[in-house]
């Protein structure tokens, strides 16, 4: 039995056969079986394949065309006639309703994607091809194989005592905080962390907080969403400048003191001090942003600021440049006087972090998986940092990388003969190298740039050795060129 249509002009519209649509629900178990024609029915009229206006067989045909009961068809249709999908009237059969307009859309991906450039020098990404497949496949199964069935329930919102206790010593142990795990708190990533606090300042009467400048961009965005300003404070030699940060008037300032991002300076010993003087005075916090202090080249990392004062200083971290920033997942170590407003915050927010991640990521943790990780990326981005400073020299001779020896970026200042800046990211990009300049992480962009020469921010932990020597000299033939 063919449906068939009518349009108003009078001539037949084509379709499916309707036991060629529904066809797959037959062979659905008996108990289950009409649902399934229903639904089969449903998604045929959504998806387009039966449009409005289409005449579908009696009930008594259909059902025996299909081998089911009528009293399986009957059920159906007045089923999807009172969602809307199907229109009836007595003596002039059923018919597809006019409801559905559309079919259904297809999900778009927004995800963050490289531009697909044939240098992409853009920081901020690790290695995904690095992740621990097998090892996190293996902690995956132990935790499904122990994981006792109270844990699947709604967690502390803080996070797994499991989880918090293994943190607690893994940071304490590889970044010197003052961990308690009654003050940490599993985030979804740094992001979170800063929002968490930043609605935290907005309820206590703290509308502005400093930001390095140049700095992370997404401060600014993350912030606002919460209702609190952010305020550039400069940056120099030693840290973020402290005359500056004091004449802002702000009580709180985020900032990335093993590895200032994106300068690659680590802030002086007397600079760390004269931060936490500052704070202590104005009764302030400090947001320690330590996105990468695990990664340091030629020597042990910086200790984390928060081990100097965990009362004025909330530390946030991550696994995003460790394992990736796919799993969501970081920590955030909260001075005490906060802590209660924090945890209160997370509960509204989404309940707590998902059991299942926090019991894999405790057991990885736990069994030394974590560290193999961080030893092993460790290792391939030194040899990489290596290759682009090596590449840089062959290709840009003359040009200078500053900041030490970390990270999973570099700071390369570019002879003068290669500016002005503007026309050398114009050449690259017709090249098809993707690289952003210094002042792109600076708020005021068009001042900086007139002052400064080429200076770039270069990311490399997302290349091979080889991608990253072939990038630089595409770069230089296309600044030879221009």
């Amino acid at each position: 039995m063919t449906p068939s249509r009518t349009n108003p002009d009078g001539h037949p519209g084509a379709g499916s056969p309707a036991w060629e649509l529904l066809l797959p629900a037959v062979s659905a178990p008996a108990r289950t079986r009409g649902r399934s024609l229903q639904a089969a029915l449903r998604e045929a009229v959504r998806s387009g394949r039966l449009t409005p206006g289409t005449r579908l067989p009696s009930s008594r045909d259909l059902a025996a065309d299909l081998g089911v009961s009528r009293g399986l068809i009957t059920e159906a249709y007045e089923q999807l006639t009172a969602e809307g999908y199907l229109r009836s009237g007595r003596g002039a059969g059923t018919w597809v309703g006019g409801a559905v307009r559309a079919a259904r859309p297809r999900a778009r991906d927004l995800a963050p994607r490289p531009p697909g450039a044939r240098a992409d020098f853009v920081a901020g990404t690790p290695d995904l091809s690095l992740f621990p497949r097998a090892a996190w496949a293996t902690a995956q199964r132990g935790v499904l194989a122990e994981l006792p069935h109270h844990d699947l329930g709604y967690p502390d919102p803080r996070g797994l005592p499991r989880l918090r206790s293994a943190l607690a010593e893994l940071l304490a142990r590889r970044r010197g905080v003052v961990a308690d795990p009654e003050r940490i708190v599993v985030v979804s990533g740094v992001a979170q962390a800063t929002a968490l606090l930043g609605s935290v300042f907005h309820a206590r009467g703290l509308p502005m907080v400093g930001v390095e400048d140049p700095g992370s961009p997404q401060h600014d965005a993350l912030y606002a969403s919460t209702g609190v300003t952010t305020v550039p404070v400069p940056v120099d030699e030693e840290g973020i400048a402290m005359g500056p940060l004091r004449a802002s008037g702000v009580r709180a300032v985020v900032a990335t003191p093993s590895h200032q991002f994106p300068t690659g300076i680590a802030y002086s010993a007397r600079r760390r001090a004269e931060l936490l003087d500052w704070a202590r005075e104005v009764e302030g916090f400090v947001l320690e942003d330590d996105y990468d202090g695990d990664f340091r080249y030629d020597r042990a990392p910086v200790g984390a600021l928060q081990g100097l004062d965990p009362d004025r200083v909330a530390y946030a971290g991550s696994v995003s440049k460790s394992l990736a920033p796919g799993l969501r997942l970081g920590w955030l170590l909260v001075p005490e006087s906060l802590a209660d407003d924090v945890v209160e915050r997370k509960r509204t927010m989404d309940l707590g972090h998902p059991t299942l991640d926090q019991a894999l990521f405790a057991r990885f943790v736990e069994r030394g998986d974590y560290d193999r990780q961080l030893r092993r990326c460790q290792r391939a981005y030194r040899e990489r940092r290596d290759a682009l400073v090596t590449a840089l020299d062959e290709h840009f001779p003359g040009s200078e990388v500053s900041g030490i020896a970390a990270g999973l970026h570099v700071i390369a200042a570019l002879p003068e003969r290669f500016g002005p800046q503007e026309e050398f990211l114009a050449r690259a990009a017709a090249a098809g190298v993707t690289v952003r300049p210094l002042t792109d992480y600076t708020h005021a962009r068009a001042e900086a740039a007139a002052k400064e020469g080429v200076r770039l921010v270069l990311g490399y932990a997302h290349l091979s050795p080889t991608r990253i020597r072939a990038g630089v000299r595409l770069m230089a033939e296309a600044a030879v060129a221009g």
